[in-house]
């Protein structure tokens, strides 16, 4: 199964590539031949288990390619390790010729994206995303940056890539929970955008749980090609894109106040997803037996791990820190039905906190 979808802003056109075996068969493709010098981001753990794919890719590079460890881990997605890679490139010769290429989960992509686009203000990056979360939204849309301590992304830059090269055979050595963190966002994406793949997701959880062929690869190149409508319509979030975030407000609210530390991403979402669909219904956006069905689709998909000790009001704290927090009020998406949602703020407050306390 191939599938190619292209983002088209207005300062760049650049394909999303989903195929098996696309590492080894088109990545070089996307790499300038110019290219003084080709920086890969990597962690050792990813490049231990799937370098060699790159390794074979990058051989006509020769010396010009230079692998880059970052540590990972929400906790060191930092300034200080984009100034740690800014320093390597430059010890190795980088200039504004070179590309980085970030290869692993949403983390790589953010922290290469980041420094790829603040290096000499700006040299371009190519995406190979290898967690499901990464192939499915983090890689595609040209968002990057690093955490604070008082939340998450809340320093970066938009900086579209060359490409986004996906490629589902490396899916085959994740964790059944990075699995399973990248699904929810799948599931997400249903909800906000396509009825189909709702659908899709909720009948056949144990298939795509399975990774089994072809729903599974059905469901990353459904995922890709409504993330790569979205961002074509509104590159900076200013609009339709804020839809990507249901979810979020309160999933990035919950990762901050854990310190990075308990939850995936993905878990992290389904959470918000769980809560805001609760607010939802609570708001009257939403009808009550829609509400059920998504909540169970979310909870078909596994258990969140257990949230001891987090309280309703220690989130709600944190949701006025938000990067999607204007003017002091924060916005939630909210599914109107299936494939459908709306922005909301002005969200009363005890509304919001019965909705955490329902999902906790």
């Amino acid at each position: 199964m191939i599938s190619e979808f292209n983002v088209e802003t207005s300062q760049k056109k650049y394909p999303v590539l989903v195929e098996r075996g696309s590492i080894e068969r088109r990545l070089a493709e996307f790499i300038p031949a110019k290219a003084h010098r080709v920086f890969v981001v990597t962690e050792e753990s990813v490049w231990a288990l799937h370098g060699g794919r790159l390794k074979a890719t990058l051989e006509t590079f020769g010396d010009r390619v230079k692998v880059l460890h970052f540590p990972g881990g929400e906790a060191r997605k930092r300034m200080t390790e984009v100034e740690a890679l800014a320093d390597l490139m430059l010890e190795a010769g980088g200039d504004r010729s070179s590309v980085v290429i970030g290869f692993g989960g949403g983390i790589v992509t953010d922290v290469a994206g980041f420094a790829a686009a603040c290096f000499m203000r700006g040299i371009p990056v190519i995406q190979v995303p290898t967690t499901l979360l990464a192939q499915v939204d983090a890689a595609v849309g040209g968002k990057t940056g690093v955490n604070l301590v008082g939340g998450k992304n809340l320093v970066g830059a938009f900086h579209q890539p060359l490409g986004v090269v996906i490629d589902p055979d490396v899916l085959g050595t994740l964790e059944m929970r990075e699995v399973r963190a990248g699904l929810y966002e799948v599931l997400k994406a249903g909800v906000i955008r396509s009825p189909e793949l709702f659908r899709m997701m909720a009948e056949h959880p144990f298939k795509m749980l399975a990774r089994e062929a072809p729903y599974f690869d059905q469901a990353i190149a459904e995922s890709v090609r409504i993330k790569c409508e979205v961002v074509s319509a509104d590159e900076k979030e200013g609009d339709l894109r804020r839809i990507l975030n249901f979810g979020h407000t309160i999933g990035h609210a919950l990762e901050a106040e854990t310190r990075y530390s308990l939850l995936l991403h993905g878990e992290a979402v389904a959470f918000g997803m769980r809560a805001a669909t609760h607010l939802a219904v609570r708001l009257d956006t939403l009808a009550p037996e829609t509400g059920t069905e998504i909540v169970e689709a979310i909870e078909a998909y596994g258990a969140i791990p257990t949230l001891s000790g987090i309280t309703s009001e220690a989130l709600m704290a944190r949701l006025v820190s938000d990067k999607k927090t204007v003017g002091g009020k924060v916005h939630f998406v909210l599914p109107t039905k299936i494939g459908e949602t709306v922005i909301r703020s002005n969200v009363p407050d005890d509304a919001i906190r019965a909705a955490i306390e329902a999902s906790l």
